[in-house]
């Protein structure tokens, strides 16, 4: 089966595909095409790593078999409607927006072609994301697979129903950066406790991943790997009871919802816009 795959797009996330599709060998290098108005970005990335750069959507989905639309939500109805004449129903088309749903996209270019819904993460730049996939009802098992096996190549999936969608977006499309500001944050204790501070990114980083790494590999709950590190009268319980002092498991999810209402209020938006543009 063919692996040519062309990015419309090649903003954050749309790299870190592409990087780690490069770096685990899903397809070499000349088979994965980029397309972006933004030259400079096209050229960095055809500079670090050999991928092949064209100067129009039409020549990049006349060369691919995957096609994954790595534009920002607003920009999907323009782009949507410029590919549609370039279509084949061979191609199987990857969206990766928030906010458009597999039937606003079917809407503008027609039910008969291969489409899947995916939220990745950025952790995919080294090959540790995490994505759903959502596929429409023209998505052969044999398609499904070879979509899996690319996200296989940057990290993690699960198929989920497309109504999960907002919820994957809190707890893993935009959940890199909750993680981020905790790094920064204990980073940032550390240092004032006389750490130097790339030394203080070291150790809350890899404490993170570590901790993270339990969670995956002893399939513990995550209640209990905390329990295992409280000692009676000892620090690590002295520090928790500050942290729920605080309110931090509260703050936590009182965030993902509202990422999971943003995402809604934009699937909502998204939706009019479709309907008044297809009107």
């Amino acid at each position: 089966m063919e692996r040519k795959v062309g990015f419309i797009g090649a903003g954050n996330m749309g790299s870190a595909m592409i990087g780690g599709i490069i770096k685990a060998g899903f397809t070499d290098p000349q088979n994965v095409s980029v397309f972006d108005p933004k030259e400079d970005q096209v050229a960095f990335l055809g500079d670090q790593y050999g991928i092949n750069k064209v100067d129009s959507v039409e020549s990049l989905i006349q060369d691919s078999h995957l096609l994954v639309l790595a534009v920002k939500p607003n920009l999907y109805p323009t782009v949507l409607k410029q590919i549609k004449k370039h279509l084949r129903t061979t191609h199987i088309i990857i969206t990766i927006a928030a906010g458009v749903s597999l039937r606003q996209v079917e809407e503008i270019i027609g039910k008969s072609y291969k489409i899947i819904r995916t939220m990745p993460n950025t952790p995919a730049l080294v090959q540790q994301g995490m994505a759903a996939l959502c596929p429409n009802e023209q998505m052969k098992e044999k398609d499904f697979q070879l979509v899996g096996e690319l996200f296989n190549s940057f990290g993690k999936w699960e198929k989920v129903d497309e109504k999960l969608i907002d919820t994957v977006i809190a707890v893993s499309g935009s959940a890199p950066a909750y993680v981020f500001m905790f790094v920064e944050a204990m980073a940032d204790a550390a240092v004032q406790g006389g750490m130097p501070r790339k030394q203080a990114y070291q150790f809350a980083a890899q404490t993170i991943m570590g901790a993270a790494s339990m969670v995956m590999e002893t399939e513990k709950h995550p209640g209990e790997l905390k329990d295992m590190v409280c000692s009676p009268g000892g620090t690590t319980i002295e520090a928790v009871r500050s942290l729920e002092k605080s309110g931090f498991r509260s703050a936590i999810i009182e965030a993902m919802v509202d990422c999971m209402n943003k995402a809604d209020d934009m699937n909502a938006q998204s939706s009019k816009h479709s309907s008044s543009t297809n009107g």
